[in-house]
């Protein structure tokens, strides 16, 4: 079994590093009553957990009845099959119909519903960011309709991909990359609760390399510590914690060092188009490489700056562009 699924919390105080959030979730649970909410911040910091813990504390055991989740990115991804062999939604599925209109269709099913024992039901949005413009123009209609019997939860590790009109109807709530340190007490807890052999495999200091490697993601921390437990060493840990998407970065950052500024830009592209990255998540893998590879000061500050205008633009793919064809300078 997965160490990630077997630890996952159960409870707001299994959720470690996001004790803001956690505090208000607890409130609006206790009240029985809460917003819209827009849960932002990167993989692995706690948003689904939370998602299920408020809900489990708004509903007891009626919390499944209570709450609908959309996995939204694989029904943009996937298409019309999605909604054709999930058996929640084929018998809703219209075949003739366009993946949009029975999108909103199926939402509005759900959104119908009433709930059971309480005043309102949750209605989810995993990977919010995977939404198209029109479906979000078609779910803000539906919000204002059916606002007085649900409640719409969004999480997304790329809220500016929200469009105003449904960010604004929400309360935003961020969840930070976890410290180091708080990872390192998560594991070394893990740990102990695991095989006796686990300490001699691996120690405080192997502890503390896989609490930097996971960078902010408890979830990839607890991964890399079962493959370290599984191979009995930490050595290689540096190749192991190396994801796709940072070797794909890693290459984009060479091409780019050895004068092919059209081929790295493509690669960076891809990591948005293919991979499903926000422009700000290629920043992040471009900024692990250039810790480990370059540790250039000019490189450090050209990654602040496109991170600040980011903040601010309408087109990443602009943005990430300018910034590959500024590394040119630089190199």
């Amino acid at each position: 079994m997965l160490w990630t699924e077997r630890y996952r919390p159960s409870q707001f105080s299994d959720i470690v590093g996001q004790d803001r959030v956690t505090a208000l979730l607890t409130s609006c649970a206790a009240s029985k009553n809460a917003p819209h909410l827009l849960l932002a911040g990167p993989h692995g910091t706690g948003k689904s957990a939370a998602i299920r813990c408020f809900a489990g504390e708004l509903y007891g055991e009626n919390w499944e009845a209570n709450t609908t989740i959309f996995q939204t990115a694989d029904i943009f991804s996937q298409g019309k099959k999605v909604f054709e062999e999930d058996e929640r939604y084929a018998h809703l599925y219209q075949k003739g119909q366009s993946l949009i209109v029975n999108f909103k269709y199926i939402l509005k099913w759900y959104a119908s519903m009433r709930p059971l024992d309480a005043g309102f039901k949750l209605m989810v949005f995993e990977d919010a960011h995977a939404l198209s413009r029109d479906a979000q123009q078609g779910l803000r209609r539906i919000m204002e309709r059916y606002s007085s019997t649900c409640r719409f939860v969004f999480s997304t590790t790329n809220p500016s991909a929200i469009i105003p009109a449904i960010s604004s109807r929400c309360l935003p709530l961020f969840f930070a990359p976890l410290p180091a340190h708080v990872i390192a007490a998560q594991l070394r807890s893990i740990r102990v609760r695991e095989t006796q052999g686990m300490q001699a495999a691996c120690t405080d200091d192997d502890i503390e390399l896989i609490a930097e490697a996971a960078q902010g993601d408890l979830r990839r921390g607890i991964l890399l510590l079962q493959a370290v437990s599984g191979a009995g060493t930490c050595n290689g840990l540096a190749a192991l914690s190396q994801s796709e998407t940072e070797t794909v970065a890693a290459g984009a950052i060479l091409l780019i060092r050895d004068g092919d500024v059209r081929g790295g830009i493509r690669q960076l592209e891809a990591l948005m188009i293919d991979y499903g990255l926000s422009g700000r998540e290629v920043l992040s893998e471009i900024r692990s490489v250039a810790r480990r590879e370059y540790n250039h000061p000019l490189l450090a500050t050209a990654l602040a700056g496109a991170d600040a205008r980011l903040g601010h633009a309408n087109n990443e793919y602009v943005q990430i562009d300018a910034f590959a064809t500024g590394l040119k300078e630089i190199f």
